[in-house]
């Protein structure tokens, strides 16, 4: 039994040789990037992994299933190129993979990095994400933004981190947020939904009630503050988003 490691890319020159490092372990790596501008496909390349190209975005969830339909081993790990899987979780997947499994499907604790500093509350932890699977017996949902691995079955857990350098500096985490947001309010509005000025603020305001209280976020100091802004701010922007693409007819003056 073989194990495939699955990774979409788009300008993550300076993830995937850190990102396909901590996966040596696995029989083939399969990298299907959106169009990269950078050496994201030839540093893929050079360090091992299948590489192939779909530069038609149609969202997170077709570009993860697109991927998945390239991997030939028995049993796939799904990664994200900021992402590193630590050597106990190495070994936890190794031993799985092997034959020790009671599941089709498995989920793993991970741990973000956020400017500077590992989080340890502020709603990132404890935060286990379903990524580990046999093949054939889950697929992602076809969301634009936030996709999901949905299995056929009942999910076991395994040990060890799965570290997310998601956020290196604020730079990273003001681009993060606009492209998120926009995403995420293009597909409220596909679904139909309405936003106002209000709900915006209101959200904003509960978001970082519930991220800095109500999830520990001060127990996380200084950075468990600025991750409770940033999860607020992301939120007001997504709901006024949402918000300003409802305006029919709204035009700028000539």
């Amino acid at each position: 039994m073989g194990l495939s490691v699955i990774i979409i890319t788009q300008d993550e020159a300076h993830n995937i040789g850190p990102c396909l490092e901590s996966v040596s372990f696995a029989d083939e790596v399969v990298v299907l990037d959106g169009g990269s501008s950078d050496r994201t496909r030839e540093i893929a390349s050079e360090m091992g992994a299948r590489v192939h190209i779909a530069s038609d975005w149609q969202g997170f969830g077709v570009q993860k299933n697109r991927v998945l339909a390239l991997a030939t081993q028995e049993w796939v790990l799904s990664l994200d190129a900021d992402e590193r899987v630590s050597p106990e979780l190495a070994a936890s997947i190794a031993a799985f993979v092997g034959g020790n499994s009671s599941r089709d499907a498995y989920e793993m604790s991970r741990m973000t990095w956020y400017c500077g500093k590992f989080l340890r509350h502020s709603g990132t932890a404890p935060d286990y994400v379903l990524r580990l699977f046999r093949r054939g017996t889950a697929r992602f949902s076809d969301n634009l933004v936030h996709e999901r691995l949905l299995p056929d079955g009942p999910v076991g857990r395994l040990e060890g981190k799965l570290l997310h350098y998601s956020f290196m500096n604020f730079s990273d985490v003001l681009k993060k947020i606009d492209g998120y947001t926009t995403a995420s309010a293009k597909q409220a509005l596909d679904d139909g939904r309405t936003s106002s000025v209000g709900k915006a603020v209101g959200r904003s305001l509960w978001m970082f009630f519930r991220t800095y209280v109500l999830k520990r976020g001060f127990l996380d100091g200084a950075h468990g503050f600025a991750m409770a802004a940033s999860a607020a701010q992301g939120t007001y922007y997504r709901y006024m988003k949402i918000w300003n693409g409802g305006q029919e007819g709204a035009k700028a003056p000539k």
